[in-house]
């Protein structure tokens, strides 16, 4: 089952990370204040450069599995330049632009959590939290804060910094790259910094201040995969820490976000398909948080504050997909929202900026990308379609008024920097040595027609010269849950494949969010075949398009993308040579009947529950992978697991390899002599986390697989990956 990515839009399988091993005894006092002001009325990027992060955005709603950051520079070797001879009057976009072009080569590294406040520059140093001056960021010039080593775990980073608004105090999540467990340090700034406190299971948190300019640091605690509490907390003379709220509902969770511009500190109480929202004034924390609007069954409503109004993203009215409303701050209720503007048929809101006086949109409509710039003083709408290689965005926090900066990508292509300049209302592209893969590899976009006659757009890449592709491998892509789209991330791997004459196809299935609202709805509950159908359709509609052959053919998934590859596997396994699959969900029926496992009451409005609903039972039991599994033939399939995942059970992969052994034991007997098995690989990994993206290990792992399955050399393949990771 499965989450860190992407938009906020939905309550998605991921959430946040869960245990810390910090411990420290902490004075509780339980309030809930929902019983008490019901009725009161009054919301593992991939950088080019290291990412700067002033404020989380409204994107972090999503839940997504924090992960450590790859970083990927030129590949050509650049002159360096001298750094003294840049005028210190660039703009923002400039200095982003001479930076990269004066980058040396290197090979992809590993980056931390990086924060600019006020003009200091905190990061990560070696296993040490430090800081120096803003222009002093690049040199070895910075002041060391606290000693990671000191909380004992093997491996640390830091995965999120907050610096209080005046600067007494940084706050930072620390956690390791083989678990969820993570532990909030707060630090003292002085002459001699000093840890003040730590918090065990710390997810979501942010800092303000005050009437009495004392610094409050709220941050929410979760056990169990389940975040449901939210406490506040201020240090020094006046030190406490208390309960401020707790969600009484097991299928939601909580999350915190503040407002671009600081003035309010907005509760995120959501699940898959519901959402409410409190303030918390940034300026008088103390005071009793503010209700927008109670939750209502099926409205998921996200908000932003600009110049005493909220804006409200939300799917509230006809059609039922994501429409920008606003209301004045102090009358918040549903019944004041106005509409401000809505989106095309078949959009999916990536995210959403404001500025002071413009709001930005990142759109992705009929599988393309666009930017929309809202003008705010005329209501004004500039829409720019991006180029068609982009696959994803990567958004940078920003707090220049003037200029709207981003990041392009795709699978086999680094970030690409994007700036938008609101006073010449023009993008501005990052110049510079253009990435060769851009002459060497084609990107298609083509749709395939499902059984019910839905079209299903599909992504594909492959190398420019490639001849007679119906000779070529295959690799296919799918995910189709939680309303989330199909990861298309920079991946070195994926392109050292595209080098080697591979064609990646990216299926933007039902259950996914590639179109929409109504894209993921026709694919949940007992619509869950309309995602398996889809995908039959792509295969097919690749194969008959001349992209490979089904004995070329390998499919990957991951999470709850292991649903629609099991059931294919199941049902059409003459499409397929090859499958790889990290952390699978393959058990559905028994997972979502057992109300003991900490993720099964949020996921029922996305699988249904079969304990209670007969039909919901019935209809899993018709694709569900280990209930479908009979002695027949099967492809090749590489599991990838990991130990210690509280998302998806061990127990419920080992069952189902076992399962799948045991059936083609069975037809091989059947079948006779010089039957030629498939091979089936379970490769269970230590630790607790549930998708390790980057690992060296099963990246290597999952690509020798592939090539032995197809009788393929991978020399120069592994050759090409030490181009890009250190190995």
């Amino acid at each position: 089952m499965q989450q860190k990515s992407k938009l906020f839009l939905q309550a998605l399988k991921y959430s946040i990370p869960h245990l810390g091993k910090c411990m420290q005894k902490q004075h509780v006092n339980h309030c809930n204040f929902a019983d008490h002001y019901y009725n009161s009325i009054k919301l593992k990027k991939y950088h080019l450069t290291k990412c700067l992060q002033n404020k989380p955005r409204i994107s972090e709603l999503a839940r997504n599995i924090p992960s450590r950051n790859f970083s990927c520079k030129e590949f050509l070797p650049i002159k360096q330049e001298n750094k003294k001879s840049l005028s210190e009057n660039m703009d923002a976009f400039e200095k982003v632009r001479t930076k990269l072009e004066t980058q040396p080569q290197e090979e992809y590294e590993i980056i931390n959590a990086e924060i600019k406040h006020g003009g200091f520059v905190y990061y990560q140093e070696g296993c040490c939290l430090v800081r120096s001056k803003d222009e002093e960021a690049d040199n070895d010039n910075y002041e060391v804060l606290f000693n990671l080593e000191e909380l004992k775990l093997e491996q640390p980073f830091i995965d999120c910094i907050r610096v209080a608004p005046d600067e007494k105090y940084v706050a930072a999540k620390i956690r390791t790259e083989d678990s969820e467990a993570s532990t909030c340090v707060v630090v003292k700034l002085s002459d001699q910094p000093v840890m003040e406190a730590s918090f065990p299971n710390v997810s979501s948190f942010e800092w303000v201040k005050d009437e009495e300019d004392e610094d409050v640091l709220f941050y929410t605690f979760q056990r169990n995969l389940r975040c449901h509490d939210v406490y506040r907390a201020t240090f020094g003379d006046n030190r406490r820490n208390e309960r401020f709220y707790t969600e009484k509902d097991p299928s939601f969770f909580v999350f915190l976000y503040l407002t671009k511009d600081s003035r309010f500190l907005t509760m995120n109480i959501m699940n898959k398909t519901t959402s409410e929202v409190w303030l918390i004034d940034g300026m008088s924390p103390w005071d009793p948080p503010v209700l927008i609007q109670k939750r209502i069954h099926g409205v998921l409503y996200y908000v932003e504050h600009r110049d005493d109004e909220l804006y409200i993203l939300t799917n509230v009215g006809e059609p039922t997909e994501f429409k920008l409303m606003r209301t004045a701050a102090d009358t918040p209720a549903i019944m004041n929202w106005d509409l401000f503007f809505t989106m095309k048929r078949n959009t999916k809101v990536v995210d959403l900026d404001m500025f002071k006086d413009h709001c930005v949109l990142f759109l992705k409509h009929s599988n393309l990308l666009y930017v929309n710039v809202i003008g705010l003083a005329d209501d004004s709408v500039r829409s720019l379609k991006l180029p068609p290689w982009a696959c994803g965005f990567i958004m940078d926090t920003n707090s220049d008024p003037k200029n709207c900066p981003f990041q392009l990508c795709s699978p086999i292509r680094p970030p690409k920097y994007y700036t938008y300049k609101f006073s010449e209302g023009k993008l501005f592209e990052e110049t510079g040595h253009e990435d060769p893969i851009t002459k060497t590899s084609r990107v298609l976009r083509i749709e395939a027609k499902s059984k019910d006659g839905k079209l299903v757009p599909m992504t594909i890449f492959h190398k420019t010269d490639s001849e007679d592709l119906q000779k070529k491998p295959l690799l296919v892509h799918v995910y189709g849950a939680y309303g989330m789209d199909l990861k298309m991330n920079f991946r070195p791997e994926r392109r050292v494949l595209v080098d080697d004459g591979w064609i990646l196809a990216y299926c933007h299935v039902r259950g996914g969010g590639e179109l929409g609202l109504q894209w993921h709805a026709d694919g949940r509950l007992t619509k869950k075949l309309n995602g398996l159908a889809d995908l039959e359709a792509c295969i097919k509609t690749l194969h008959g398009q001349g992209f490979s052959q089904p004995s070329l053919t390998t499919l990957t998934a991951f999470s709850a993308g292991g649903v629609l590859v099991g059931a294919l596997c199941n049902s059409n396994p003459e499409l397929l040579r090859a499958v790889t699959l990290e952390a699978p969900f393959l058990d559905v029926l028994n997972t979502m009947m057992d109300t003991t496992l900490p993720l099964t009451l949020e996921e029922l409005e996305e699988w249904g529950n079969p304990s209670s609903d007969e039909k919901h039972k019935n209809y899993i039991k018709r694709y569900c992978p280990y209930q479908n599994i009979k002695p027949k033939h099967y492809p090749s399939i590489h599991i990838t697991a990991y130990e210690n995942d509280e998302r998806v059970p061990l127990k419920g992969i080992v069952n189902y390899t076992e399962k799948l052994k045991e059936a083609i034991v069975e037809h091989a007997k059947d079948t006779g002599e010089g039957y030629q098995a498939p091979n089936i690989i379970l490769d269970i990994q230590p630790g607790g986390n549930h998708v390790i993206e980057d690992s060296h290990k099963k990246i290597t792992a999952q690509i020798k697989f592939l090539y032995e399955e197809l009788g393929l050399d991978s020399t120069s393949v592994f050759e090409n990956l030490k181009k890009y990771l250190k190995f």
